[in-house]
């Protein structure tokens, strides 16, 4: 009779499932396109209305409305925010923040706000010289020489602010993204809303320019997958490390 032999049982190992965007990555997505597509729609609307020469009831009334609440220590608080918002104030932002990201090694990150800012002020300029709305006339205001719609301030301290908030999201974190968001959504708002009591702009030039802004600035992050679950694991968005040595057979990673 044949000797009975036990095999030892091998547990295997487990199987790996294939790497693919987790729900609330495809969650993000989702509304990333529909901002998108809101903020897109808005503009139009806006646009179309305003190239007929159709006039906004509430640009008759927000200017006057903010003037009459006007003092001398507001005026000062004003210029100061509308500043945020301004070609050189913001350049000189985003010339620290690249270099500060390309330093750290988050040179995707870098790229996604180069595109970013330097679409939204070339964007802008092209809107304004297509639609040709003259800055509003107002007797307490100095008229400026370009064109009012969309405001400039307005969408690029949005797409700027915004854009380096979502940066700070997908590198620090959720929580770090929890502050940094809204507090570029407040920045962006009050600069808007400078340009209006100073009398630069209309309420809907100002909200032209956030609706520009924002549809411009989700079609760069999906473009970019800057939304963080889906971003993050992209390899060529990770941050750079140095290359592994020579022979081992492994990437660097």
């Amino acid at each position: 009779m044949a000797r009975s032999s036990i095999t030892p049982k091998v547990a295997a190992p487990p199987v790996r499932k294939p790497r693919t965007p987790d729900r609330i990555g495809v969650t993000e997505l989702i509304i990333g396109f529909l901002l998108a597509l809101v903020a897109m729609l808005m503009f139009a609307l806006l646009a179309g209305q305003i190239y007929d020469k159709e006039a906004f009831v509430l640009d008759a009334v927000a200017n006057p409305f903010l003037h009459a609440i006007s003092s001398p220590a507001l005026d000062v608080v004003m210029n100061g925010i509308t500043t945020l918002g301004s070609v050189p104030f913001v350049s000189a932002l985003f010339v620290g923040s690249v270099l500060f990201f390309v330093y750290k090694g988050h040179r995707a990150e870098a790229l996604f706000l180069t595109v970013a800012i330097g679409g939204a002020v070339l964007l802008n300029s092209l809107l304004k010289v297509f639609i040709e709305r003259p800055r509003p006339a107002l007797p307490w205001a100095h008229v400026l020489p370009d064109y009012s719609f969309p405001s400039g301030h307005s969408m690029n301290s949005l797409v700027f602010y915004l854009a380096v908030a979502l940066i700070v999201r997908t590198v620090y974190g959720q929580r770090a993204g929890a502050i940094a968001v809204p507090l570029a959504l407040v920045i962006a708002i009050a600069v808007g809303f400078s340009r209006i009591y100073l009398g630069y702009h209309y309420l809907s030039d100002v909200v032209g320019g956030f609706a520009a802004g924002l549809a411009w600035l989700v079609i760069v992050a999906i473009g970019f997958e800057a939304i963080p679950r889906t971003w993050a694991k992209r390899p060529w968005a990770r941050r750079a490390r140095p290359a592994g040595r020579a022979g081992h057979g492994k990437p660097a990673s």
